[in-house]
């Protein structure tokens, strides 16, 4: 299911910042502007501010406002009357460049101000930028798979019902709590211990994500192969 933050707090968010956008003509390409502009502005703050408690505040709220217009520019799409391939393109790609900007601006960060005398926790925000890059381009793979199948007619895999245990769950995957982690900045040695305890729960679940998802992807080649031979 979806983490608990997305749900509750940003798609609410989202809902009202796309009434406002879709009120003052903005078409979804726009807002998907909107949301760079807020979250990569929070992104350069990272690398080029030393750390202080006004930073973290400051970066919370820009990358938290960044996220929920993020998920705004579908929602005026539908408003619009449905999105497009393009819009779709574009907003993929922004986020890609963001998930894995993030990581290694906290890298640059720490390596400019380092919160302990060891370099081995550099291998921190290496390892999270690889981490979420690969979880990232893995949802959206499977999702770009199911749809083929379910246009080939095959059935997709029943991706199971959210439920607010699961959602809570997997609260260390939402990009919306990593969000607010970064309040933590100006107490960097704190930071970087949530930071690292995040990491960890990223790549366990991604480890154990990836066994579920090569599983589905598997039903789809025999529901594949099923339906083929009752067409043959």
């Amino acid at each position: 299911g979806a983490p608990a933050y997305s749900i509750r707090v940003n798609r609410p968010a989202g809902r009202l910042l796309a009434a406002w956008a879709f009120r003052a003509g903005l078409t979804p390409n726009q807002v998907t502007a909107i949301s760079a502009a807020f979250t990569f502005t929070g992104i350069a703050l990272i690398a080029l501010v030393q750390p202080a408690a006004w930073l973290g505040i400051a970066v919370w709220l820009l990358l938290a406002v960044g996220y929920a217009f993020d998920s705004a520019d579908g929602q005026v799409a539908r408003l619009r009357g449905g999105g497009s391939l393009s819009g779709e393109w574009l907003d993929h790609v922004v986020d890609c460049i963001k998930i894995s900007s993030l990581h290694l601006a906290v890298l640059v960060s720490m390596f400019r101000w380092p919160a302990t005398d060891s370099d081995a926790w550099l291998l921190v925000p290496v390892v999270y930028a690889i981490v979420a890059a690969a979880s990232f381009f893995a949802m959206i793979l499977n999702d770009q798979l199911k749809r083929v199948h379910q246009v080939s007619g095959a059935a997709a895999p029943d991706a199971g019902r959210s439920t607010l245990l699961r959602s809570l769950l997997v609260i260390p995957t939402d990009y919306g709590f990593l969000c607010i982690v970064f309040a933590l900045l100006g107490a960097p040695v704190v930071f970087l211990a949530v930071y690292a305890l995040m990491m960890l729960a990223n790549a366990g679940h991604l480890a154990l994500a990836s066994v579920k998802w090569f599983r589905d992807m598997g039903a789809l080649d025999a529901r594949r192969a099923d339906a083929a031979r009752v067409t043959a």
